[in-house]
């Protein structure tokens, strides 16, 4: 059985969660090969793309963007400072609160990562074409908004 290739079984392959499942999994893995020349993994990319898009942010109002807790996002930050990707600095209106911000480094790093990213993106999609692929995402978009 080893060196066989994965198939699903036919009974599995007509239900949508074990679909969408398996082909997340297969995206995640596809982006972390991608991003792993950058030190950083798809959830720390999305905490830079945060940051980058309301630059800057109190660390509790990054947590809250990001759904997670305070505790875990002051470990996360660290972690970004320490690679000299973020900072934290003192908010400009509320001299009480500490905003994070990306470094020259750490906006570098994201839009190299960010064109990894997007390559990875680009080659998981190809078997649908460009116009299956953009209605994929967009409807995947309008499911998880709950839009109609």
């Amino acid at each position: 059985m080893s060196g066989q290739q994965h198939q699903s079984p036919d009974v599995l392959s007509t239900r949508l969660g074990y679909l969408l499942k398996h082909a997340q999994a297969r995206l995640a893995r596809d982006v972390a090969e991608a991003l792993r020349p950058f030190g950083i993994d798809g959830h720390t990319l999305a905490v830079l793309v945060v940051i980058a898009a309301e630059d800057p942010l109190s660390q509790a109002e990054l947590a809250g963007r990001i759904g997670v807790d305070r505790t875990t996002m002051v470990a996360l930050v660290d972690r970004l400072e320490d690679t000299g990707l973020v900072e934290r600095r003192r908010s400009a209106e509320d001299r009480r609160k500490n905003v994070v911000a990306l470094t020259a480094t750490g906006r570098d790093r994201l839009r190299r990562a960010e064109r990894a990213r997007a390559r990875a993106e680009k080659a998981f999609l190809a078997p649908l074409g460009d116009g299956e692929a953009e209605a994929l995402t967009a409807a995947l978009r309008r499911l998880v908004s709950g839009e109609r």
